[in-house]
């Protein structure tokens, strides 16, 4: 009898028709599916935006939804709890936490919003770095971020560049783009990008503009984050601050970059506001400022 071995790549790595073709709650009609791409520039909304009223994977649909974004950086909260991730597992119930990741898509894509991104995090071992990128191929992105960390890009970098899966750094104000030279972590790989946070960029370099950063490493960059923070690090309503969100999205549309620039709600809520109605405010003014 010829041996036919089912390798663990081979069986994680499978398709996922059986739940892609399930028939699932509908949340628009294609009449009423939400549209934040403004004169080419897509807006989203990093769902820890919703992080003081939604924690499920529904309730964060629906945030955004209402918010009227198409767009999104999934948190890696609501993709486990809908996934049923809970760290170690066999090989049967990662094909089955796989395949809810596929769920997890078509959800959001039939209510008209795109995963472009996930922030689940990678785990210690090779098996739970190389799960996160298969988690990422069944949410349809084409990206994951994490926190700027050199040895986790020189960890990562074979495992992005094997699934052609972007993997974009954050940066906070203590671990900044290098600007005067290359900067070095592209060197280790060829889908080692930026997730450039311009208001932590402003406050961390003491009131620089972001705007270089964009013009030097564009080609790097797999998404925004935007925020408005003053030199010496405040955050603060849009319009308040000392971040240019305004001319950075007008260059992008300029430049007709394709990345998406997430909004990232991290000032103080007013009193009687909420989480969707302050990120409601941030679309009307990437909305007006892309006009």
């Amino acid at each position: 009898m010829t041996p036919n071995p089912l390798t663990r790549r081979n069986f994680l790595g499978t398709t996922f028709a059986a739940a892609t073709g399930l028939t699932l709650p509908r949340f628009a009609s294609a009449a009423e599916k939400p549209n934040s791409v403004f004169n080419g520039v897509r807006i989203g909304c990093i769902t820890y935006s919703y992080r003081s009223m939604a924690k499920t994977a529904d309730e964060t649909l629906k945030a955004l939804l209402e918010d009227g974004l198409s767009e999104t950086e999934l948190m890696g909260g609501p993709i486990q709890d809908f996934a049923g991730i809970k760290g170690k597992a066999t090989d049967t119930e990662r094909e089955q936490q796989l395949a809810k990741c596929a769920e997890l898509r078509k959800m959001f894509n039939d209510a008209g919003v795109n995963i472009g991104i996930h922030k689940m995090g990678f785990g210690q071992s090779d098996e739970e770095i190389d799960f996160s990128f298969l988690v990422a191929k069944a949410l349809g992105c084409t990206g994951v971020t994490t926190e700027r960390n050199a040895i986790l890009a020189k960890r990562v970098a074979p495992f992005a560049d094997k699934h052609k899966i972007w993997v974009g750094f954050h940066n906070h104000t203590n671990n900044l783009p290098e600007m005067e030279y290359h900067d070095p972590i592209f060197e280790l790989g060829q889908y080692i990008g930026l997730n450039l946070d311009i208001g932590h960029y402003v406050a961390g370099s003491k009131g620089k503009s972001p705007i270089p950063v964009l013009e030097k490493y564009h080609d790097r960059i797999v998404n925004l984050h935007l925020k408005d923070r003053t030199a010496d690090g405040g955050n603060l309503p849009w319009g308040q601050g000392q971040t240019p969100i305004k001319e950075v999205l007008q260059l992008m549309k300029k430049e007709k970059w394709t990345f998406p620039a997430e909004i990232e709600l991290e000032y103080k809520i007013p009193e009687g506001s909420d989480a969707v109605k302050e990120v409601a405010k941030c679309v009307q003014y990437c909305k007006e400022a892309l006009a």
